[in-house]
């Protein structure tokens, strides 16, 4: 019960964020375009490298309104 709350409190304070930025979008878009970005680990003699997919649709209007930023497309970890 407890997550549904605190699920529901999250979603709403992204939507305020979005609307005060000037933002509308469908909760299944943000979902779909969250989903799509992701990070794959590359390991080579002894080094680790993270690329990052590229961020489309609402992504960076989403990660921009709530005031993160977007990893870098090529990391070394």
């Amino acid at each position: 019960m407890f997550c549904s709350f605190l699920a529901l409190v999250l979603r709403k304070e992204l939507d305020g964020r979005l609307k005060e930025a000037g933002y509308s979008f469908e909760w299944s878009e943000i979902k779909q375009d969250l989903k799509s970005l992701q990070e794959v680990v590359i390991e080579e003699r002894g080094k680790s490298l993270v690329l990052r997919t590229e961020c489309v649709g609402t992504c960076g209007k989403v990660f921009q309104s709530v005031g993160i930023a977007i990893p870098p497309t090529i990391r070394e970890v």
